[in-house]
């Protein structure tokens, strides 16, 4: 897959780059996608939530009054259930959602997925940054030009490796992440709207194997 380098004025530079088709020419496998994604959204759910059962409450452990003679219904304690106050029936416990999911899936999703993207012709390839001080204003032109910075819709930007300035300069602007390519996942690619890859980081993929 060839693509066109662009410069920080969204020009071609002149130089291309082969993007290997065995990671973004492949038919996307849509089952695996939707498994990865699943497996890192039930990831970020803590599982911390709990209700108390009758046997924690407050409240006294006496029959309320005898079985018989009363001409009412038979009732246990006051931390039952049924009245205000008492525990809770089948409640919430707290338990984790990770969601195992084998190498090869998510290596396989993580192609699928940047394929997809591929088709709609929505990776970009920028000639390195240089930033040498944090300026918002400054990387939203950049946007601009690359024509990403629409309102609405989500840009990932990839790094080979972690860049203050570069993050410095993305994190107030809401639609716009940042990660590297180490660290990228199946939901952050099919979550963004545009992948802007670093031209490091687009080398990286014709030297090395993705890695999940």
């Amino acid at each position: 897959m060839q693509v066109d380098i662009l410069n920080k004025e969204g020009k071609k530079t002149g130089r291309t780059i082969e993007l290997p088709e065995e990671i973004f020419g492949v038919e996307p496998n849509n089952h695996v996608i939707y498994l990865a994604v699943k497996q890192y959204l039930a990831a970020q759910r803590q599982g911390t939530h709990k209700v108390k059962t009758r046997a924690e409450v407050k409240g006294a452990s006496r029959k309320l009054h005898k079985q018989k003679g009363t001409g009412g219904s038979r009732k246990g304690n006051i931390r039952n259930p049924l009245y205000k106050g008492g525990g809770t029936i089948f409640g919430p416990k707290p338990h984790r959602y990770e969601i195992k999911l084998n190498r090869k899936v998510k290596d396989l999703a993580k192609i699928s997925a940047l394929s997809t993207k591929a088709k709609e012709n929505s990776i970009i390839v920028l000639e390195d940054l240089n930033l040498d001080a944090p300026k918002t204003k400054q990387f939203a032109g950049i946007l601009a030009n690359l024509n990403v910075n629409v309102a609405g819709r989500k840009t990932l930007f990839v790094l080979p490796e972690y860049n203050d300035n570069v993050y410095l300069s993305l994190r107030n602007i809401p639609t716009v992440d940042s990660v590297m390519l180490s660290d990228i996942n199946t939901y952050d690619i099919m979550n963004s709207n545009y992948i802007v890859l670093t031209e490091s980081a687009a080398k990286i993929f014709t030297e090395e194997p993705v890695e999940a």
